[in-house]
């Protein structure tokens, strides 16, 4: 009010009046957008994103040095920034960030075109990801879309990018469906499958013909999880005894554990994403002493979870920034640390990288043009760099093969934490997934 007051005497009445108009049109305007390149998109190493429910992000590349020349490129990011996976969410648009920056070696901008990313909160819900992103595609005119964290939320955009005839880069939800019997030619997909991680999981098992119990949450991501994982481990000579699937939303675990305490398994393989994980609760009730568990690690905040009485515990992991030997992740590392107050890159940093490294190649293959058909034309068998080392997009289903990692939990006394020591990596072909959609 003092305020107000100052420019009452000053402006007189009338041209305060003005002022408050245009006061308030900017604060609509910034509650639209915000800068993303300032490394303020997530919140701490906890994952709580520092953007409320419903926000909107944008990077302009027109304001950085030397940029605005040509039609900008637009991104549309989706997100679950809200719910019980906003760290997943935190950790992509970080690395889309970053993966911009790497990729056009900080000008922001691909075949003479400025990036402009508009980023969009889906809340992990299915009809919030239809509403927003029909906004992205028919109001802002996206050429890309870019998501989703949830399986469910990612299914129930895809058609979307056929109706609009937009590309979509799915990253980093993983049901196998998205590149099987719900897949269009115009999605593809940087981030790994079920199928991909369950192979990854059923070749870390050492004890032949085990017998194998499988804990997973009742719903896409789960079910396609324990599906794929149950089909790669009998054609291994393993045997599913028995499958515990619990509500994504469950905070106590007991019942569903003492269940697998009780099946005989050799072997537990836990399919989980999100905050309210099992792991405390299977240490608490000491399932460990029975039954060995074999998981694909979590992210950092998953790993504190667990503890350190996990070490020895043997699995793999999509990424770790400690795994991969590349010039590429090296940069991500310290550049992350520089950005984000210290901070190391974690599980779907890479991905997210990964996207933004696909979608710079495409249009400088294409020299600026993103006609749909003329970039899928461009990205179909495309290889292209990351975190992860090379990725390519397989032609018949667009997904991204890539290497995962074999790995052992090990004490390290720099953090309260096990930590994951690289056993071996399995190249992407060691990984590559079944094809599954019908073209």
């Amino acid at each position: 009010m003092n305020r107000l007051q100052e420019l009452k005497s000053k402006m007189g009445l009338v041209r305060a009046a003005i002022f408050i108009m245009l006061l308030s049109l900017l604060l609509v305007l910034s509650a639209c957008g915000q800068g993303v390149g300032s490394g303020t998109a997530g919140g701490g190493e906890n994952g709580a994103s520092a953007n409320q429910q419903g926000s909107t992000e944008t990077t302009a590349a027109t304001t950085s040095t030397g940029s605005g020349v040509g039609k900008p490129l637009k991104i549309g990011l989706l997100a679950g920034q809200t719910g019980l996976l906003e760290a997943y969410a935190k950790q992509t648009i970080q690395g889309f960030q970053l993966g911009l920056e790497y990729a056009t070696e900080g000008s922001n901008q691909v075949a003479g075109r400025p990036i402009e990313v508009i980023i969009e909160d889906d809340q992990l819900d299915p009809k919030v990801a239809i509403e927003k992103a029909t906004k992205l595609l028919d109001k802002d005119k996206v050429d890309f879309l870019v998501g989703t964290t949830s399986s469910a939320a990612a299914l129930a955009v895809l058609p979307l990018a056929e109706e609009y005839q937009r590309v979509m880069i799915v990253e980093p939800a993983v049901a196998d469906s998205i590149t099987g019997k719900d897949w269009n030619k115009y999605i593809f997909r940087t981030g790994r499958s079920s199928t991909m991680d369950a192979i990854a999981a059923a070749l870390s098992i050492e004890k032949k013909n085990a017998k194998i119990a499988i804990y997973a949450q009742d719903y896409a991501f789960g079910q396609d999880g324990a599906a794929a994982f149950k089909r790669e481990a009998e054609k291994l000579g393993h045997t599913i005894i028995h499958e515990e699937f619990t509500d994504p939303q469950v905070t106590d675990h007991t019942a569903h554990i003492q269940k697998v305490m009780q099946s005989g398994a050799d072997y537990v393989y836990v399919v989980w994403a999100g905050a309210n994980t099992p792991w405390q609760q299977m240490q608490d009730m000491r399932l460990f002493e029975k039954v060995t568990p074999v998981t694909g690690f979590p992210d950092i905040l998953g790993l504190k979870v667990m503890g350190k009485a996990v070490v020895g515990l043997k699995g793999f992991t999509v990424y770790n920034y400690r795994l991969p030997d590349n010039d590429v992740n090296r940069w991500l590392v310290e550049k992350h640390k520089e950005r984000y107050n210290s901070e190391v890159p974690d599980l779907f940093t890479a991905g997210g990288f990964a996207a933004a490294m696909a979608i710079v190649q495409a249009v400088e293959k294409t020299g600026g043009n993103t006609d749909p058909e003329t970039l899928i034309t461009a990205m179909e068998g495309m290889t292209f760099d990351s975190p992860k080392g090379l990725m390519t997009f397989r032609k018949e289903d667009h997904q991204a093969l890539q290497e995962m990692y074999v790995a052992e939990l090990i004490d390290d006394p720099s953090v309260d934490y096990a930590v994951p020591k690289l056993l071996r990596t399995l190249p992407p072909e060691a990984t590559e997934p079944p094809i599954m959609n019908r073209r």
